[in-house]
């Protein structure tokens, strides 16, 4: 896990890119490199983070032999053992054990196209001297960034925006177009940044620069999607479940080669619980296991998740997470996170790191198991709802309905139901329950669903209107079911731009691989033609990922509510951190060309007063301290 930059420009200037490094040295604080090509002004460099072959050979920039060719990397290609057999039989030489050297000569052998063979997470760019080309490159899943700017003669790029401050002619242009989706979900989808003329590459991607035309394009070289619509499979479930289990094991596996020791952040959840289950059962030797604790009850999960490792036999670290804790990094959000970011579940990711970063230097997560194996709750109650806009009369007498229900009679009736029935987020699960049976359209059904705040209440507190939709579009194709339309758009949006950069920040602020099984990408084009009968079964979610699972552990043991990594944020906004609603939430701290000030207020008294909308506040706080400290 590493940190690339790079730009174009004729004149030599080795300490403005060193100056960039040095913004991100965290992501790879082990050994630092710069490379400058005289022909065409090609600046690159790389901050390492080592992983593989921990020796000098593994240094970046790496120049192949012949020097043509050179490549900054960052990230892992697990398969690269076998690849790098299958070119030495080709002639190939190698100086170094690392997967660096094997991307490199990979392109050099089969061009682009070699991105088809590699498993694993990866960002990377490569100059080509001999056709005059630089590639840059992002995975599948989006699991590392990429991030580029182009402005007039100025082309930038970086694993973080953060870089590009430090480069004398990055002109901070506000992207007000795209703020309202950000107060609306919390994050900003790719391509779009917060910044004009700046983009993330977005996941699957590959941009072409033609050095000689100082001009690229954009290649899209993988897509979920293609495999949805594939015919599904004419399998049994017995079958189906053991290539899964297969798919599973080999994941897991490659994500143990490392040089270093590996361990693994562990919730309580299925999807956690399978990856230290797969893991533990495989190895021969002692497994890390992490976990974050709070002292309230309604969010702590780490005595469920010590109760897993006690099975499994782990060696558990927990962590019980403090107010002190929260108020260490809390300022420190807009300098890791370099552009709006309000997932609050960014705070115990940081600190999970923390304490995993004392043990070990890779750590495995779990991300993508609701959206790969049909887990969000979401799911399976907008597919019950998907004929009701062809019915005037039921969706209108269902409106009714669910406008009436008051969240304090649904939060009471929810704790009087068995451990097995109650609903966790009871509150947050009603009120987009409401703005999902008051839209208009599937397309903006689900899109409701998946917000955090109703679009009417984002409308209301922002001077910014946009026409911009980022959503992607409803297919209507006979394969492409609605189920499979919301598991494919949370897997290229809220996964790769909320989950993905939320981890990738938080573990790489304290020099931590973050590493994700679960994002196989062979794993999702498998289950992608696994039939929808099959993933979704006796009303149960993750159904073939419990399958496995109970292989591993007793049903009792796993089978719990799960809430996600939640925090006590309203709690929070009104006690210890009410510091920051007082500075930034004040009416001279608010620009009126973004704000509407007295809708801001409004919601202020309204939060301090007991409404929970803590979410909403926290929108807009993050938003105001990342302003503060990037555009100001």
């Amino acid at each position: 896990m590493c940190g690339i930059v790079g730009f174009i420009k004729k004149q030599k200037s080795i300490e403005i890119l060193k100056d960039m490094l040095e913004s991100q040295s965290y992501r790879g604080p082990d050994d630092s490199g710069v490379y400058f090509d005289t022909d065409s002004g090609i600046h690159l460099g790389h901050n390492r983070l080592a992983i593989q072959d921990l020796s000098s050979y593994g240094h970046q920039p790496f120049i192949s032999n012949c020097k043509n060719y050179i490549i900054v990397f960052n990230g892992e290609v697990y398969n690269f053992k076998s690849i790098r057999n299958e070119l030495k039989d080709l002639g190939y030489q190698f100086v170094s054990l690392t997967d660096t050297e094997v991307i490199l000569y990979s392109y050099i052998e089969w061009g682009i196209d070699c991105i088809e063979k590699f498993i694993g997470m990866f960002a990377f760019s490569i100059i080509d001297k001999v056709e005059d080309k630089l590639f840059l490159v992002r995975d599948r899943a989006g699991v590392k960034p990429l991030y580029y700017y182009v402005d007039g003669e100025d082309f930038l790029f970086s694993s973080e925006i953060k870089s590009f401050h430090r480069y004398p002619n990055f002109f901070k242009k506000l992207n007000k177009e795209i703020l309202p989706y950000y107060f609306q979900f919390g994050y900003i989808p790719a391509p779009n940044t917060i910044f004009k003329n700046c983009y993330k590459l977005e996941a699957g991607h590959y941009l072409e620069f033609d050095i000689l035309k100082s001009a690229f394009n954009i290649t899209k070289y993988w897509d979920v999607d293609d495999f949805y619509e594939r015919e599904t499979f004419n399998k049994s479930e017995v079958q189906i479940l053991e290539e899964l289990e297969t798919i599973l094991d080999d994941a897991v596996a490659l994500r143990m080669v490392s040089d270093v020791p590996v361990g693994v952040f562990l919730s309580g959840g299925y999807d956690s619980s399978l990856v230290a289950s797969i893991l533990a059962k495989k190895q021969n030797k002692d497994i890390n296991t992490f976990t974050i604790g709070f002292n309230d009850e309604k969010f702590n999960e780490a005595e469920h998740a010590k109760s897993i490792s006690n099975y499994l036999g782990t060696n558990h670290i927990e962590y019980y997470m403090e107010n002190s804790d929260m108020l260490d990094i809390v300022e420190s959000l807009p300098f890791y996170y370099d552009e709006p970011f309000g997932d609050s579940s960014a705070l115990p990711t940081i600190i999970v790191s923390k304490i995993a970063r004392k043990h070990v230097t890779v750590a495995l997560s779990s991300d993508g198991g609701d959206e790969v194996f049909c887990g969000y709750s979401k799911y399976f109650f907008l597919n019950n709802f998907s004929n009701i806009f062809t019915n005037r009369l039921r969706l209108y007498s269902l409106k009714i309905f669910i406008n009436l229900l008051n969240e304090s009679v649904v939060e009471n009736i929810n704790n009087l139901l068995p451990k097995s029935l109650k609903q966790t987020n009871i509150k947050d699960k009603l009120n987009k329950l409401k703005r999902a049976i008051n839209s208009a359209s599937l397309e903006e059904m689900f899109q409701n669903a998946s917000s955090y705040v109703d679009k009417g209440d984002v409308s209301k507190i922002l001077n910014i209107k946009s026409k911009k939709n980022v959503f992607l579009p409803f297919k209507h194709k006979s394969n492409f079911s609605f189920m499979n339309y919301m598991m494919s758009a949370d897997y290229k949006a809220f996964m790769c731009d909320d989950v993905l950069a939320k981890v990738d920040r938080a573990t790489m602020s304290v020099s931590l691989e973050g590493r994700e099984p679960l994002l196989d990408h062979r794993i999702i084009e498998f289950m992608a033609r696994v039939p929808q009968n099959i993933k979704y079964k006796n009303r149960e979610g993750k159904y073939l990922l419990r399958q496995v699972l109970y292989k591993y552990l007793p049903k009792e043991l796993v089978d719990k509510p799960k809430s996600g990594f939640q925090i006590p944020l309203n709690e929070w906004l009104r006690g210890d951190l009410k510091y920051l609603i007082d500075k930034y939430l004040a009416n001279s701290a608010l620009d009126d060309h973004i704000f509407n000030i007295e809708e801001v207020q409004n919601l202020k008294n309204q939060f301090l007063n007991g409404r929970d909308i803590g979410t909403q506040i926290w929108f807009i706080l993050v938003f105001q301290m990342w302003k503060e400290k990037w555009f100001e």
